[in-house]
């Protein structure tokens, strides 16, 4: 069957799709290695008394998001200031760190939203062009922002880089879905993830002291993600366009071909075309759904709610607790440069991602997910003992460290990747934009709580903290086992009546659209 090749030009423009990921996984960890270079400079820009250094310091390495590659230690030493002035002046800059950093999931929440939309308006192609305008004006910023008030021009750059990131999160795996072999659909989806994965990682490396993360370098640390936008906008010109875009959006059936021709190395795509037209024949029968009918209509309020669930699952697992608590374990387990250990979990955690590439199509995605979280959950245990014994018994700092990355190789394994492409895959075309609209939303709002309120669970569990993620981690463990579908090569009409059977309901679904002429559009 002609579907099941993997051609030269699927390949070039699932590389060059998921570059906009590589992206997004780069802003995401870039801000985090120069954080005490760039507190030091906003204190210089602002004039703040080198006195100040010291309670900045201590606040930067314990405020910062997702993946952070300097000390993370979970128990910061409140530090008494006999002047105002100077507590004000200190206060000042801990804010300007704060929202340097957070504003960059604001700008994903927002923007979220809009990745169908531009999607469907102005095609896949120019969308990801246009949002690659946001991507360097950002970069632009950020890369020049030691020439002016950097505290703006950072904070700025990182909001207009999120609002990117927003868009993008949504238009890469819509293309990549769409254009994707049926056979292929699953792992071709989970590379949005590990490009993700390989692009904190690349942040984390070139942002080491010796390397960009210095007092000379760092604006161009922040720059740099000018440069894979500059590569995808080049690239993009060769792409072929979605053909599911072109004939279900646009009923250019000619083009379609076209497109197909190129993606499939056949001129034979009858096959896909016959797909297709039921697909369309399907959505025009379906009025396109709002975000409030997701949840009044009985037929799609349990797979929304589901949907929203594998993604606060995969936010409030406590992995970015884990990446914040790594740095300060490895220093006390006595490796005296703690951030290469954090490297290493980055290593970690691009090959289990990788690693989901090949069993997602063989495993299955429920199959996955729940050993996923299993695994995690076991992890926390032993992660939380560690902590708590680590003044009784040093070999326990062992303990947590081996915890770590096995508790990193287990999301990787399934509730990191799964939730971005299976959403798509409850839904049949009416219901699907406003399905992955709020799933994004939802999986951008949980980072931010995240990110917001991390260090004050931290703060007040201490070392129990990862008891904690271990009771959470169980509790959606629990819920995907009883009411998560297996999706793998089913038709929406078996994913439906999946639904009913666990929410016990008799009533038969109407859309029966073959999955397998479904690619992961849309997915956030």
């Amino acid at each position: 069957m002609t579907e099941d090749k993997v051609t030269g030009t699927l390949v070039f423009a699932v590389l060059t799709a998921v570059l906009g990921s590589f992206q997004f996984g780069y802003d995401i960890g870039v801000i985090n290695a120069p954080q005490q270079v760039i507190i030091t400079h906003y204190r210089h820009v602002l004039g703040v008394p080198l006195d100040d250094r010291k309670a900045i310091n201590n606040y930067a390495i314990n405020s910062t998001e997702e993946l952070p590659t300097g000390p993370y230690p979970g128990d910061p030493t409140p530090t008494s200031w006999a002047e105002e002035e100077t507590t004000a002046s200190a206060s000042l800059i801990i804010m300007l760190w704060s929202l340097s950093v957070s504003i960059f999931a604001i700008g994903g929440m927002i923007a979220s939203f809009f990745g169908g939309l531009l999607g469907d308006q102005l095609g896949r192609i120019k969308a990801m062009l246009v949002a690659n305008i946001l991507s360097l004006v950002g970069a632009l910023l950020m890369g020049f922002s030691k020439l002016g008030p950097s505290h703006i021009l950072i904070i700025s750059g990182r909001g207009i880089s999120g609002l990117y990131c927003g868009l993008i999160s949504g238009l890469v795996p819509m293309y990549i879905g769409e254009i994707a072999p049926t056979t292929f659909r699953g792992a071709i989806g989970a590379l949005h993830q590990l490009a993700i994965v390989t692009g904190i990682l690349i942040s984390q490396i070139i942002g080491l002291d010796f390397l960009l993360g210095n007092h000379e370098l760092w604006h161009i640390l922040l720059g740099l993600s000018a440069v894979p936008a500059v590569l995808q906008s080049l690239m993009l010109f060769f792409c072929p366009e979605s053909p599911r875009y072109l004939y279900i959006k646009l009923d250019e059936e000619a083009k379609a071909r076209k497109s197909l021709k190129r993606l499939r190395g056949s001129d034979d795509v009858t096959k896909d075309i016959t797909e297709m037209r039921k697909e369309r024949e399907e959505a025009s029968s379906e009025k396109k759904v709002s975000i409030i009918q997701l949840f009044t209509n009985s037929s799609y309020r349990q797979p929304i709610l589901v949907a929203l669930m594998l993604h606060m699952a995969q936010q409030f697992s406590g992995i970015n607790g884990i990446f914040y608590y790594s740095t300060s374990i490895f220093q006390t387990a006595g490796i005296s440069q703690p951030v290469y250990a954090t490297i290493g979990v980055g290593v970690v955690n691009t090959i289990f991602t990788a690693l989901s590439v090949f069993l997602v199509e063989k495993a299955g995605r429920r199959s996955l997910f729940l050993i996923g979280m299993s695994g995690m959950f076991v992890c926390a245990i032993f992660m939380s003992v560690g902590l708590v014994l680590l003044n009784k018994l040093a070999w326990m700092s062992y303990v947590s460290m081996t915890a770590i990355f096995l508790f990193v190789s287990f999301f990787e394994i399934g509730p990191g990747p799964i939730p971005w492409f299976m959403v798509a895959e409850f839904f049949s075309q009416g219901p699907r934009p406003a399905a992955l609209a709020m799933a994004a939303f939802s999986n951008w709002t949980c980072n931010f709580i995240i990110a917001l309120c991390f260090q004050y669970i931290a703060d007040f569990c201490g070392p129990y903290v990862f008891f904690l993620f271990a009771g959470v981690v169980l509790v959606f463990t629990l819920f995907t086992f009883f009411k998560v579908p297996e999706t793998k090569g089913k038709s929406f009409e078996e994913i439906a009546a999946e639904f009913q059977k666990k929410s016990g309901s008799a009533k038969t679904p109407k859309a029966a659209v073959e999955m397998e002429f479904l690619g992961a559009t849309e997915t956030v």
